[in-house]
């Protein structure tokens, strides 16, 4: 334990012997040696293009934003007239047998049609409601009126009739018949009486 004692003692004085001199030969205002200098550091990839950046980013937003929009967009839809959607919904008849349930959507089918062509309402009218309905139009015409009327309760008298009837009824050729002779008729009315602005 004394010689442990005895070398702290030593290491001791020996340092503080030393440590003065050394803190005067020591040169402690001197600069330490530089390194040489750099030259200036270049531009970043962001500064160099930011703004060609956000103006690419800004015309990308909105060619998105169009594209979404354009392809979200309700589609118009095809409005057709009155008679190719009779014409369709006839040849969807042709060729089924003459019954009571065919007669009566051919009826509907041919009302629908008159109504929209010659701008009649569209309330649920029985076949005498409807041909006094349609003399009052004036806008079909007589003897088209007539024909439509007749149609339409040879149909009623067909649906309705507690026996069957041999033969055929040529119902659809008919109606289509009569689409025809309606178009005729509107081009006429339309050719005589333009519409007033």
């Amino acid at each position: 334990m004394k010689f442990i004692i005895t070398r702290k003692l030593f290491v001791a004085a020996f340092l503080g012997v030393i440590s003065p001199y050394f803190a005067l030969t020591a040169d402690t205002n001197a600069l330490p040696q530089l390194a040489p200098a750099h030259g200036e550091l270049p531009a970043t990839f962001w500064e160099q293009h930011q703004s060609v950046i956000i103006v690419a980013g800004f015309a990308f937003l909105a060619v998105i934003l169009l594209s979404l929009q354009v392809m979200l967009r309700p589609k118009t839809p095809v409005v057709l007239p009155p008679e190719a959607i009779a014409r369709q919904a006839l040849a969807k008849l042709q060729g089924r047998p003459e019954d009571g349930k065919m007669l009566s959507e051919l009826s509907q089918i041919l009302r629908q049609y008159i109504c929209a062509a010659f701008e009649l309402p569209s309330a649920e009218m029985t076949t005498a409601e409807f041909s006094a309905t349609l003399a009052a139009n004036g806008k079909a015409g007589d003897e088209l009126a007539r024909a439509i009327s007749s149609f339409l309760r040879e149909c009623d008298e067909w649906k309705f009739s507690p026996t069957t009837i041999i033969g055929s009824f040529n119902a659809v050729d008919r109606a289509q018949e009569l689409v025809s002779r309606s178009e005729a008729r509107r081009a006429q009315f339309a050719a005589t009486n333009p519409p007033q602005k």
